[in-house]
C-alpha cells in the first residue's frame, strides 16, 4: 500500500511540472496573414492581434472567419505541445 501512495505521489509531482511547463511554454500562430494569437500550453490566451488594415479590407464575416481558422490552429498547436511533453513524462499513456 506505501508503494502504491509513494507512486501517487510521484504521478502528482510529475503532473504539477508538466502544469508548470506548459504554463510556461508558448504557441505563436499567424494563421491568417493579419492575425497574430499567442497561447500557452495550458491552453490559456496570451494575446490576440489584428492587423488594422484586415478589419477594414474584409468585412465582418471574413474577419469572423479568419479569426476562427486561427483560433483552431492555435488550440490545435497548444494541445500537441501538450500531448508531446506528456509523453516525454509518462510514455506508458495510451492514447496521446
Amino acid at each position: 500500500m506505501f508503494d502504491k501512495m509513494k507512486e501517487l505521489m510521484e504521478m502528482k509531482k510529475q503532473a504539477d511540472r508538466i502544469k508548470r511547463e506548459l504554463d510556461a511554454s508558448t504557441v505563436e500562430v499567424n494563421e491568417v496573414d493579419g492575425v497574430r494569437i499567442v497561447v500557452n500550453g495550458s491552453q490559456n490566451f496570451q494575446s490576440l492581434e489584428i492587423d488594422e488594415a484586415l478589419v477594414n479590407a474584409g468585412g465582418k464575416g471574413r474577419l469572423e472567419k479568419d479569426l476562427l481558422r486561427s483560433v483552431n490552429a492555435a488550440i490545435r498547436q497548444s494541445q500537441n505541445l501538450a500531448a508531446q511533453q506528456m509523453k516525454a513524462v509518462m510514455p506508458g499513456l495510451s492514447g496521446m
